[in-house]
């Protein structure tokens, strides 16, 4: 595919659409902002493979959902490493609303996302109502 390319896969509802991304999420950018996300993400994988260690021994939800996002900024990275920028392709619209075009690595920090805030929501609040 050519960059900006785009094939319905799913008639007015879901696209392959070939675009790339050397900001951050939703295209923000800014000079030398190429080098300046791919530091933050290095060290911020880092920082979340050393938490993931510590804390081997919690809930099998908040494992998960650290795991995927640690999964989602390492592919990130190593678009950000090997191209210079992250490929984006997944395009889905309703009607006129049409979201932005992501990931599959943007997927799995959502979700993981997602994991860790029903984690801190619902998981850990009855862990503190049981009596020792």
């Amino acid at each position: 595919m050519n960059l900006y390319e785009s094939i319905p896969v799913i008639s007015n509802f879901f696209n392959l659409t070939y675009l790339t991304n050397d900001g951050m999420a939703f295209g923000i950018n800014f000079p030398f902002g190429i080098y300046i996300f791919t530091s933050i993400s290095l060290i911020f994988t880092i920082f979340l493979l050393w938490y993931l260690w510590t804390i081997k021994d919690s809930g099998i939800v908040i494992r998960i959902g650290l795991a995927l996002i640690i999964a989602g900024a390492i592919g990130n990275l190593i678009d950000r490493i090997f191209l210079g920028e992250v490929v984006d392709f997944l395009d889905f619209m309703i009607r006129d609303y049409h979201w932005y075009v992501f990931n599959f690595a943007d997927s799995y920090v959502t979700i993981g996302m997602g994991f860790i805030l029903y984690d801190s929501f619902f998981i850990e609040p009855k862990k503190e109502n049981i009596p020792d």
